[in-house]
C-alpha cells in the first residue's frame, strides 16, 4: 500500500504556535519603540548656539575702492586702450571650414562607422541578455 503524500499545514489560531509568534511580535516591537525612543530623545537636544561670524569690513589691502570710487584694477585696463578684436579661431589653428568636400566626406564616414559600430554591438547584447540572438527584422 503506497503511502500517502506528506502535507505542511499553516499554524492554526487555536495551538500554542499562534501565541509564540504573538509574543515574539510583541517583543520585537517592544525592543524597536525603546531604541527609537532613545534616538528621538538624543536628536531633540539643541546642539550649543554659536556665535555669528563678524560683519564683513573689506581692507584697502584687498581690494576696497580707494577715494575715487573705481579701483585702481579697472581704471589702468580703460587708460591702455581697446582689447584685440574677437577672432573665432585663432591665427595658424585648424579651421573645419577649410576642409574640401572629399576630407568633409571621409570624416563624416569615419564618425558615423565608429557610431554605427556601438550602436549594433549595443542591439547584439540587448538580443543576448533577452535570449533572442538573431534580429527579428532580417
Amino acid at each position: 500500500m503506497p503511502s500517502a503524500p506528506a502535507v505542511q499545514r499553516f499554524p492554526s489560531f487555536g495551538s500554542g504556535s499562534g501565541r509564540a509568534i504573538g509574543a515574539l511580535a510583541a517583543a520585537a516591537s517592544a525592543t524597536v519603540s525603546s531604541t527609537l525612543e532613545h534616538l528621538r530623545a538624543s536628536s531633540q537636544q539643541a546642539p550649543p548656539a554659536e556665535p555669528p561670524p563678524p560683519p564683513y569690513e573689506p581692507t584697502a589691502a584687498h581690494g576696497a575702492p580707494p577715494s575715487g570710487g573705481r579701483p585702481a584694477a579697472v581704471t589702468a585696463v580703460s587708460q591702455e586702450g581697446p582689447p584685440p578684436e574677437y577672432t573665432a579661431i585663432p591665427v595658424g589653428a585648424f579651421d573645419p571650414r577649410d576642409l574640401t568636400e572629399f576630407q568633409l566626406d571621409e570624416l563624416v564616414h569615419r564618425i558615423i562607422d565608429r557610431v554605427t559600430r556601438l550602436v549594433r554591438a549595443e542591439l547584439r547584447m540587448d538580443r543576448e541578455r533577452i535570449g533572442r540572438l538573431r534580429d527579428p527584422r532580417a
